[in-house]
């Protein structure tokens, strides 16, 4: 049974256990952003050790902040284990600041603009994470026109600047395109379903702007539903491998549909490496486990996390929008021959 008598814990408490200053031991839990990760995880030690908990309501009263960060997280069909690396790389990097992670997601039937909304007339947070972002995102301009701290995963066509952190889509299909033609590829297809948002537009710009580069043409294939399900990728499989004139090479966004779409080419007999190359965005292990020798463009997903988590941070601090707008550089890996 815990003691009434005794006193909860302070900073100067923790100070003494880590043998660390007052103020250094204060900053941390306020802004440990500016202090070496040892330093923050052994005050966050010191501090679960004894049972601190900071008074959230006076830290609002005296700062006006919540020292909450709010991840709005929209639904990712067909994504493997998007959820799960994006929140740990997050909460990796607010592991030691005075920062806590809560998560909103966006459920089906209510609008965009619902999640958003909440945060900014309640003020439960001081920063938004939004994902999924689309081209002319309503969530983003309703944060723009608050003058609300945020950062997107994804770029936007906004004139205002706002904080991002993107998968360089561009680069991607580009090293796509030059190593499948690189190895004697010459009917490229790029399987990418339109899902509104801004990653589509620049994956399928940069794979007709990489094969024009190289004298080619390619096919995007974005029938409506083609990869809403792994029931409908493999059928769209099926539908590639007998066609006429079969594509030889296959550039795909998504883990869990290229799956369901090689099913569906081996269905009718098509056989990687021999009929048809095949490159997809890897965010898992999944692809080189069950197939070892295809060749994969990798996109970390808990960097990403980490990455949005530190932009929304020096946002929230008054770093200007425009220099807060980072790239995700994408990781070839070839392993076919």
């Amino acid at each position: 049974m815990a003691d009434p008598t005794r006193k909860p814990p302070t900073l100067k408490t923790i100070a003494e256990i880590t043998g660390l200053s007052l103020s250094t031991v204060s900053l941390s839990l306020r802004d440990g952003s500016r202090l070496k990760k040892e330093t923050r995880d052994k005050i966050a030690r010191a501090a679960a050790e004894v049972g601190y908990v900071p008074n959230r309501a006076g830290v609002r009263l005296r700062t006006g902040q919540t020292n909450v960060l709010t991840l709005v997280l929209s639904p990712a069909k067909n994504t493997i284990d998007y959820t799960r690396q994006m929140i740990e790389g997050i909460g990796a990097h607010l592991s030691g600041t005075k920062y806590h992670l809560n998560v909103i997601p966006d459920l089906q039937g209510a609008t965009p603009e619902e999640s958003v909304r909440y945060v900014l007339q309640n003020r439960t947070s001081d920063g938004i994470i939004l994902t999924h972002t689309s081209a002319r995102d309503p969530r983003v301009q309703m944060l723009i026109d608050a003058d609300f701290p945020f950062v997107s995963h994804g770029r936007t066509e906004f004139y205002a600047a706002h904080a991002f952190h993107d998968f360089h889509a561009e680069r991607y299909v580009e090293m796509a395109v030059e190593r499948l033609i690189d190895r004697g590829r010459t009917r490229l297809v790029l399987v990418a379903e339109d899902d509104a948002t801004t990653n589509f537009t620049k994956i399928t710009g940069g794979f007709h702007r990489a094969l024009a580069q190289r004298g080619m043409t390619g096919e995007v294939a974005t029938e409506t539903g083609i990869l809403i399900s792994t029931d409908t990728a493999r059928a769209f499989g099926q539908t590639l491998a007998q066609r006429g004139d079969p594509f030889d090479a296959i550039i795909s966004n998504n883990e869990l549909a290229t799956l369901a779409l090689m099913g569906g080419m081996a269905d009718k007999g098509q056989v990687l490496g021999r009929d048809y190359d095949l490159i997809c965005r890897q965010t898992t292990d999944i692809l080189p486990t069950l197939y070892p020798q295809i060749d994969t463009v990798a996109e970390d997903l808990v960097a990403t996390g980490r990455e949005l988590a530190r932009l929304l941070i020096d946002r929230v601090s008054g770093v200007p929008a425009d220099e807060l707008q980072t790239l995700h550089e994408p990781e070839p890996l070839w392993r076919s021959g």
